[in-house]
């Protein structure tokens, strides 16, 4: 197993992506819910990056998580270039599962925390029928207004009360990742951020065909389902990315050159 202070990543726009397969992801959350740690796991694609770098505070947010799954193909193709190149996709719907699986086994309990309640209804009827050992805390649903301090420290008393090992968080990106940093030694468990996996999960929405996934295309049959609440996010942060990922590969290319080359091409530029 290993350890917190010593999962492999590699930067992607200068945020660290945990660079461990799927199983190994699983089997470092369960331990450390096992052992009821606070723990942060954003699980990151191309919105929650661009964010990140347009906003100093939330990338901050990023890169002091204690795990970053690389839910997106595009982060996958990045890490892959930069060398990683057996990482496969860890994305929120399988880490869910998974999760709940290797949770069930060891008898760790689970809170989830935001969404609606016609939601949360829904996943747990499929849950019951998926996983009937799991232990489910409670589900608690959130208002979409801020908690008051006295709201918030009866939630988090109900939490850490409960014994669960794991928070799951539905409450969008960048909202669930920031409440989730907030909570950071406040909360005994491990957070995850799943926002995009409860409703897909519930039967709410459908997910992409597995062809449409692996080939990086997850994002056009989420945008056929909700096209004016996805048109602008797309527009506005898969552009720029593509920029800098190749602006990010270009230089790491240069950097791989040897030093003599680099340095003959650099001073006959200069002459």
């Amino acid at each position: 197993m290993v350890e917190s202070a010593s999962l492999p990543t590699r930067n992607v726009l200068e945020f660290p992506i945990t660079a461990l397969p799927l199983e190994e992801q699983v089997q470092t959350i369960i331990k450390w819910a096992d052992e009821r740690q606070s723990k942060t796991v954003c699980v990151a694609n191309v919105h929650m990056l661009m964010e990140a770098y347009w906003n100093p505070d939330f990338g901050n947010v990023l890169k002091n998580a204690d795990l970053v799954t690389p839910d997106g193909m595009p982060l996958v193709w990045m890490m892959r270039r930069l060398g990683e190149i057996s990482q496969e996709r860890v994305a929120g719907l399988d880490l869910l599962i998974a999760v709940c699986e290797l949770a069930q086994q060891l008898e760790v309990s689970l809170f989830f925390v935001g969404s609606q309640r016609e939601i949360l209804s829904l996943m747990r009827k499929r849950l019951s029928k998926e996983f009937p050992k799991l232990e489910i805390a409670a589900m608690e649903p959130l208002p979409f207004r801020p908690l008051t301090d006295t709201e918030d420290k009866a939630l988090i008393q109900k939490i850490n009360q409960s014994g669960a090992g794991l928070v799951f968080v539905s409450l969008g990106c960048p909202k669930q990742e920031k409440w989730i940093a907030q909570h950071k030694e406040k909360i005994n468990a491990v957070m995850i951020g799943l926002g995009g996996a409860f409703p897909v999960y519930a039967g709410i929405q459908k997910r992409a065909p597995r062809l449409m996934r692996n080939l990086g295309f997850e994002w056009f049959y989420r945008l056929l389902q909700e096209p004016r609440r996805l048109y602008r996010r797309y527009a506005t942060t898969i552009p720029p990315f593509i920029w800098l990922a190749c602006k990010q590969l270009i230089m790491s290319s240069s950097l791989n050159i040897p030093f003599n080359i680099r340095e003959k091409y650099l001073n006959s530029r200069l002459d």
